[in-house]
């Protein structure tokens, strides 16, 4: 598929459909190690799909979970060594710092012809600091949504796709790519693109610490914080920083693209925009070449692998994640929140 002049592997469910990703799959066992974040989503749709799918999780919260989810111990729920012995593909969908910690429990099992599965390149791409070397004598492939397991079970609920990208790292048996695809498909994936562990991962975690989590955040706490230092109330600059992006101008671009957003918007926000974008992108990449690089190299994984592998670092995120929802602006936006005409 052509994509701005340059061309990419796109594979959709016209080209490759549910009953053939059934067919590809008819044979495997895929256990689901781990009911976090990504888990539930790709476990239930593989399950609502008509795979065979089993759990690995233990026991205690999230164990609970599985039980509302309708996993079955001893049938379709089991402890994690156990998932995967009876597995023939082991998704590995554990946190990163949780891939670490289990890996060492779980290798002898990865016997000859099975597949190792990854939604996300970290453990396998800096496996120099991970540990997480597979046997040469298995399948290791990668299918990583482009968004979170809630978005992908309940857009799979309305019948919708989210997007992902697929890649094979290691092709033992000869079938991993077509193995891949079947996979996406199975979780109910929009389209699948190619892309490799190491792109992946590396552009996971610039995206993460870029527009879409680091660089957004302190983009609109700037922006907050230059209009309450010249006097605009909380509410004021809460609406014209966040609220119009999200609820209006953000729902415009995303369904049909900038240029649709900046023609449904005054002829002066028009201007001032494209003026300014410019400014912005000139005064933005040098940070953005710095992250990447940093990413590149294995510093910020390193810098994930050390933080979370402290004993404190949950009470250590809590209060960060805590400190930022007591910030004035957040604070000013769930007020906000609740004046929507949908609370009201």
């Amino acid at each position: 598929m052509n994509f701005g002049g340059v061309i990419e592997t796109v594979v959709t469910s016209k080209e490759f459909s549910l009953e053939k990703a059934r067919e590809v799959l008819k044979d495997e066992t895929i256990a689901v190690i781990g009911y976090g974040i990504q888990g539930p989503g790709q476990a239930c749709n593989l399950r609502d799909n008509g795979f065979n799918v089993i759990v690995g999780q233990r026991e205690g919260k999230t164990y609970e979970k599985c039980l509302a989810d309708g996993w079955v111990p001893g049938k379709t729920l089991f402890s994690i060594e156990e998932a995967v012995q009876r597995g023939t593909i082991i998704c590995m969908l554990l946190s990163d710092a949780g891939q670490i910690a289990v890996w060492p429990k779980i290798k002898p099992f990865l016997k000859a012809g099975k597949t190792l599965y990854y939604s996300h390149g970290f453990a396998i791409n800096w496996n120099d600091r991970t540990g997480v070397v597979p046997p040469e004598d298995i399948d290791v492939i990668l299918v990583a949504p482009k968004g979170s397991g809630t978005s992908l079970r309940t857009m799979f609920q309305e019948g919708r796709g989210l997007n992902c990208s697929y890649a094979v790292y290691q092709d033992a048996t000869g079938k991993a790519e077509e193995k891949t695809i079947a996979f996406g498909i199975g979780i109910g994936a929009g389209y699948l693109f190619k892309t490799t562990f190491e792109r992946e991962a590396t552009s996971d975690l610039t995206g993460e610490r870029g527009s879409l989590m680091g660089a957004i955040e302190g983009l609109l706490e700037a922006q907050y914080e230059v209009l309450r230092e010249n006097g605009h109330s909380p509410s004021e600059a809460f609406n014209e920083t966040v609220e119009e992006l999200t609820q209006s101008l953000g729902p415009l671009f995303g369904e049909k693209g900038m240029d649709w957003m900046y023609a449904n918007c005054s002829t002066t926000a028009q201007r001032g925009a494209l003026d300014w974008a410019p400014r912005f992108r000139e005064a933005i990449k040098p940070v953005m070449q710095w992250l990447y690089l940093s990413v590149k190299t294995g510093k910020e994984a390193q810098i994930s692998i050390d933080a979370n592998s402290k004993p404190d670092y949950r009470e250590g995120l809590n209060k960060e994640l805590e400190a930022m929802r007591n910030m004035e602006m957040w604070r000013a936006g769930e007020t906000v929140r609740k004046l929507r005409p949908e609370n009201n």
